[in-house]
């Protein structure tokens, strides 16, 4: 029984058919910009959880070591097959649920779009904490703003939305110091909104998600270099692990 099943597990990319739905693959630019964001938050060393089938993971290099995680064995084996031709990139399965840690500590942790997926998201950060090395770091991309929940977001498996403040005060109770934490995908938001809580819309359309990543992202990646947005389709928040 996969995590999804068990109404309790790191999301939809878990399953075929919520993999495919939550999958950022087609939107390049869109990935670019994470990759932007996350970049300057990262140490020499990085697991990702979650990481689906590598989309994100593709275009994420320079490492000295990159650990690419998933529950789903069938997708672990597709991580290790898309990755063999990089000698960093090591591809493990992991379970948050399951109180994963990997015998070797990381300077950093990414979590895109996995934590929303946890019922007990403080508890899911303490377990991905151990994973960390003292000092190290805790990035994690998650679906922003309780406003924007719809259907979708219950067909993938999402138990909430965040904002800045609640996705802060998860991480402070599981004894992180949070260094930022901010909305992005300012545009996205009103797209999200429009198509998914008014439209009604149950599955991204590919035709549309490839004009947004096209003629949006870039609009939006330019507004948010200039200013700080208000709230956005998604959060960044960065914590640290104790040092001591």
């Amino acid at each position: 029984m996969t995590k999804d099943e068990q109404g309790q597990g790191q999301g939809a990319f878990n399953a075929a058919t919520g993999r495919s739905l939550e999958s950022d693959n087609g939107k390049p630019r869109y990935l670019a910009y994470q990759r932007e964001l996350i970049r300057p938050h990262c140490g020499r060393s990085a697991l990702e959880v979650g990481a689906g089938l590598g989309e994100f993971a593709e275009g994420f290099t320079g490492l000295d070591r990159y650990v690419v995680t998933d529950v789903d064995p069938d997708a672990v084996q597709q991580l290790k097959n898309r990755f063999a031709h990089r000698a960093e990139v090591e591809a493990q399965q992991f379970d948050v649920d399951g109180q994963s840690a990997l015998a070797d500590p990381v300077e950093t942790l990414i979590a895109i779009n996995v934590l929303e997926h946890i019922a007990d998201d403080v508890d899911a950060l303490r377990s991905l904490a151990k994973s960390v090395t003292a000092g190290g770091s805790i990035v994690l991309f998650v679906p922003g703003y309780q406003q924007l929940y719809g259907d979708f977001d219950r067909k993938v498996g999402h138990y909430r939305r965040y904002t800045p403040a609640t996705v802060s005060a998860a991480a402070r109770e599981a004894g992180l110091t949070v260094e930022v934490a901010r909305p992005v995908n300012f545009l996205g938001a009103f797209a999200w909104w429009a198509a998914v809580r008014k439209g009604g819309v149950g599955a991204p359309n590919p035709r549309l998600v490839a004009a947004y990543d096209r003629f949006v992202v870039p609009v939006t990646k330019a507004i948010e270099q200039r200013v700080r947005v208000p709230f956005g389709q998604s959060v960044l928040c960065v914590a640290r692990k104790s040092a001591s």
